[in-house]
C-alpha cells in the first residue's frame, strides 16, 4: 500500500511539472507581445521609445533568454509565486486565490448535482421492472451528452430567470445564483457518470456471483444497492476523478454565460491580454486539483477492493482503466 501510494504521489508531481511546463511554452510560442498590450498598443505603444519598453520587458523579466525566464518562474512556482500580472501588477497567486471560491462553490454543488442526476438515472433504470421506465432512464445520459453547455445555460436562463422570473440569471448574488449556473455544469457530467455507471452496473449483475447471492436467498435491493453497486462503483470512481477536474475547465463557458466573478472570468482575461504569470496561476493550480482528487480516488480503490493492494495484477489493469 505504501508503495502504492507513494507512486501515485510521484505521478502527480509529474502531471504537474508538465502542466507548468506545456503552459510556458504555449503561451512564450503564441504571437503579440504582454508588455505592448498592457501599455495600450497602437499609437500608444509607438510613442514610447524603445528604452522604455525595454525597461517595462525587464521589469517583469521578459527580456531573459527563454530558458531563463522558464527556471526562473519553475523555481517561483515551488514556492506558489508566479509573479505580478502583467496587465494589472496584482500578485497572480493572489489574484487566482480570490477568485476560486465562487468557482469551488458553482463546480462542487454542480457534482453533487451530477452524482444525483447520473448515479441516480442509472441505478433506477437498472432496478426498474418496468421495461419503459428502464429505457427511458438510461436514455437520459446519452441525450445530456449531446447537449451543448453554453446552449444549456443560456436556455436555463430563458426559462427560469426571464420567463419564470424565479432564479437570477448573473452575477454572485447569494446562494440562488448558483443553481443556474451548477446545473449547466452538471448536466455533461451527470451523463457521463451516469452511462458509466448504468453499464457496470448491468456487467456486474450478469455476473456468477450475483446469481450465488440470489440462491442464498438475498433480496433484489441487497443484490442491487450491496453487491453489484460496490464492484459498478470502482469505474464510475475512477470517472469521477476525472470528471470533477473538468469541472474547473468547464468554468470558464459558465462563468462566461453567466457574468459570474471566478477563476473562468480571470483566466478568460489573462488569456486575451498575454497575462503569462496569471495563466500560468490557473493552469498549475486546475493541475493541482485534477491530481489531488485522482489521488484521493486511487487510495479509495483499495478500500473498495483490496486486491488492489495485495494483486499486482489488479493493480495493472486499475492503472490501465485510470490512464
Amino acid at each position: 500500500m505504501r508503495s502504492y501510494a507513494l507512486r501515485r504521489v510521484l505521478q502527480a508531481v509529474v502531471v504537474l511539472w508538465a502542466a507548468f511546463t506545456l503552459s510556458f511554452v504555449i503561451l512564450y510560442l503564441l504571437p503579440g507581445d504582454a508588455v505592448l498590450a498592457k501599455l495600450g498598443g497602437g499609437d500608444t505603444a509607438t510613442a514610447l521609445t524603445p528604452e522604455q519598453i525595454a525597461q517595462a520587458r525587464a521589469e517583469y523579466g521578459l527580456d531573459d533568454p527563454w530558458f531563463v525566464q522558464y527556471g526562473k518562474r519553475l523555481a517561483g512556482a515551488l514556492h506558489a509565486d508566479f509573479g505580478r500580472s502583467i496587465a494589472t501588477g496584482d500578485s497572480a497567486t493572489h489574484m487566482v486565490l480570490t477568485a476560486l471560491p465562487p468557482t469551488l462553490a458553482v463546480a462542487g454543488l454542480g457534482l453533487v448535482l451530477a452524482l444525483l442526476f447520473g448515479g441516480g438515472a442509472a441505478l433506477a433504470g437498472t432496478y426498474t421492472r418496468a421495461k419503459w421506465l428502464g429505457n427511458l432512464l438510461l436514455s437520459l445520459p446519452p441525450l445530456g451528452i449531446s447537449l451543448p453547455v453554453f446552449w444549456v445555460g443560456l436556455v436555463l436562463v430563458q426559462i427560469f430567470s426571464f420567463q419564470l422570473r424565479v432564479l437570477p440569471a448573473l452575477g454572485n448574488n447569494g446562494p440562488q445564483s448558483l443553481i443556474l449556473p451548477a446545473i449547466t455544469l452538471a448536466l455533461p457530467t451527470g451523463a457521463v457518470i451516469g452511462q458509466v455507471l448504468a453499464k457496470s452496473l448491468r456487467t456486474q449483475l450478469a455476473e456468477p456471483y450475483i446469481e450465488t447471492v440470489r440462491a442464498k436467498g438475498a433480496g433484489r435491493g441487497r443484490v442491487h444497492f450491496g453487491h453489484a453497486l460496490r464492484n459498478a462503483a470502482i469505474p464510475v470512481l475512477t470517472m469521477v476523478g476525472v470528471v470533477a477536474g473538468q469541472l474547473l475547465a468547464g468554468s470558464v463557458v459558465t462563468e462566461t454565460v453567466f457574468s459570474r466573478d471566478g477563476v473562468g472570468r480571470v483566466t478568460t482575461a489573462a488569456v486575451n491580454a498575454q497575462d503569462i504569470p496569471v495563466v500560468q496561476a490557473v493552469i498549475v493550480l486546475a493541475a493541482f486539483f485534477f491530481v489531488v482528487i485522482n489521488l484521493a480516488v486511487d487510495l479509495i480503490y483499495p478500500l473498495l477492493d483490496p486486491r488492489v493492494r495485495c494483486d499486482p495484477a489488479v493493480r495493472v489493469r486499475k492503472e490501465l482503466v485510470h490512464g
